[in-house]
């Protein structure tokens, strides 16, 4: 029987030889949101950008209603942080995946869900003027 942790370990090797860059919670704990908003900017420069947010980033305290929970994960202020530092980049499409409302019986996921398509929009807007 294979061990799961083999796959994950898979999955990033994988990624980074198709050319992935992964940005762990830590190092956003270490240098904080603008950091990790300026590493993205850098790598992307003014290539068009999809941006797709999984909603298990953040911590179940954050949003309890996905099929995954991920403890230890961003809370919302850094993940807004985060997006409002990347005002002026090509945002071409963007998506937000794995809001699960039945999990959340506050709604708190869906709440977090609509506030980061909200700062989305703001960058495509934003760019457009």
């Amino acid at each position: 029987m294979e061990d799961a942790s083999m796959h994950v370990g898979n999955d990033l090797k994988n990624d980074q030889e198709l050319g992935f860059k992964t940005i762990h919670c830590d190092e956003l704990e270490k240098h904080g949101p603008d950091h990790v908003a300026r590493r993205i900017r850098d790598r992307i420069g003014d290539h068009p950008l999809y941006l797709s947010i999984d909603i298990d980033v953040l911590d179940p305290a954050h949003a309890p209603g996905t099929g995954t929970p991920e403890i230890a994960g961003l809370t919302t202020r850094e993940l807004l942080n985060i997006l409002r530092g990347l005002a002026g980049v090509n945002l071409v499409a963007a998506d937000i995946v794995e809001v699960s409302p039945a999990y959340d019986h506050a709604e708190i996921t869906s709440l977090a869900a609509a506030t980061i398509a909200y700062e989305m929009i703001n960058l495509v807007v934003c760019r457009s003027r």
